[in-house]
């Protein structure tokens, strides 16, 4: 059984790898990276509270592609990039976060 699960492991990686490339990935890296040092909470009173835990959950997501890079489940760390930075997209378009710079990373007007 363990061999049957290894290599359905193998296999996984060799097509998700074909699909979501090394490249691919350090693209979403930067990008997600850039985009959280490109903002601000600017949210006041009991939304600041939620500001801060919509930039907690980003970077937690952003921590956790990290982990499955280095595992090698480049697919599971795309998703979690893009889980990431929809959290720092739902700030900005409820108006908690500020768009300091790279607002191309955005989607506002």
């Amino acid at each position: 059984m363990a061999n049957a699960e290894t290599l359905i492991n193998e296999l996984y990686k060799y097509f998700v790898m074909r699909i979501i490339s090394k490249k691919r990935l350090e693209k979403e890296f930067k990008v997600t990276g850039a985009a959280l040092e490109s903002i601000e909470i600017i949210a006041r009173g009991e939304m600041k509270k939620k500001a801060e835990e919509c930039l907690d959950m980003a970077k937690r997501y952003h921590n956790d592609a990290e982990h499955f890079k280095a595992k090698g489940d480049f697919a599971s760390a795309f998703g979690a990039l893009n889980y990431a930075h929809g959290w720092l997209d739902a700030g900005v378009r409820l108006g908690v976060f500020k768009v300091l710079k790279n607002k191309e990373y955005f989607t506002i007007d």
